[in-house]
């Protein structure tokens, strides 16, 4: 079924609630209603939902323009990033949802025309977030004020080191190979919204190495907290709700100033995905 455009109040809407739906799922690693960490707290991304929502769907507006928006606003509130991440993978979805069509090839579409000035304000975005373990890159240096490069080719560059970057290549494969099956697997176990949030997360942090630690700790590292993972959750039966083990998990890696950050921003963009789905009448 061909889904349907949405206006920029529904989409806006959508994104507040994957936003605070993923702060209420317990998360290894990263901040949730069950325990802060990394000197955050979930009244932080809460606000951050709310004051980047108006730029994150705003009608008609670039890519750029989006996550720009979104990220000035948040460190206006909040005094740190808390969403560049989750910015960067949802407005490419906010902007494709706003023309009738199968969502996945409106975002090709979108990802495709992406130009210049949304590389200019992606760059700018990203200075101004000023992420951990950012560094420096022999092309397309986003430290680098003066760099003019249109965002798909900067995405590119960056995508062999960068899982959000691979999105913007690869038609968000992450999202509707990753993410979207293991929501309808946790589905057909009956989970609750929140188990069923903490199972995207779990699949993101089990089969992937998370990009935010590998860009602070390194490649090894990251691949070594996904092991971890992988042969300490991996097989849990969520069912349970195994609330204890969950947050045994959790305070290993936050004691270790481990932050799977990328693993919960893909997190949210699948719970954005899937509910833009469902409200553009879209069936998967």
């Amino acid at each position: 079924m061909t889904g349907t455009a949405l206006s920029p109040a529904i989409v806006a809407d959508l994104y507040r609630a994957a936003c605070l739906a993923e702060l209420d799922a317990l998360k290894v690693g990263n901040v949730h209603a069950y325990a802060g960490g990394h000197r955050m707290e979930v009244a932080d991304f809460v606000t951050s939902a709310e004051v980047s929502a108006p730029h994150l769907a705003r009608a008609g507006a670039s890519v750029g323009a989006r996550v720009r928006g979104g990220v000035e606003a948040t460190i206006s509130a909040v005094g740190q990033n808390t969403n560049l991440g989750i910015l960067l993978l949802c407005a490419p979805i906010a902007l494709a949802s706003e023309t009738a069509g199968r969502l996945q090839q409106r975002m090709s579409a979108v990802l495709s025309a992406l130009d210049e000035r949304d590389g200019a304000d992606v760059f700018a975005a990203i200075r101004h977030a000023n992420p951990g373990g950012l560094g420096t890159a022999q092309r397309h240096d986003v430290t680098e004020a003066s760099t003019s490069v249109a965002l798909g080719a900067a995405m590119a560059e960056a995508a062999p080191r960068d899982r959000i970057a691979r999105a913007y290549v690869t038609g968000f494969e992450d999202v509707f190979s990753v993410g979207l099956p293991a929501l309808d697997a946790a589905r057909r176990l009956d989970l609750s919204t929140n188990w069923a949030t903490t199972a995207i997360h779990l699949a993101f942090l089990t089969s992937i190495p998370d990009s935010h630690i590998a860009r602070k700790y390194g490649a090894e590292t990251a691949e070594k907290v996904r092991q971890e993972a992988a042969g300490a959750l991996g097989g849990i039966d969520l069912r349970r709700e195994p609330v204890d083990v969950l947050l045994a998990h959790d305070r290993v890696l936050k004691e270790a100033g481990l932050n799977p950050g990328t693993s919960a921003d893909f997190t949210v963009a699948t719970l954005f995905a899937d509910t833009i789905l469902t409200a553009r009448g879209e069936a998967r």
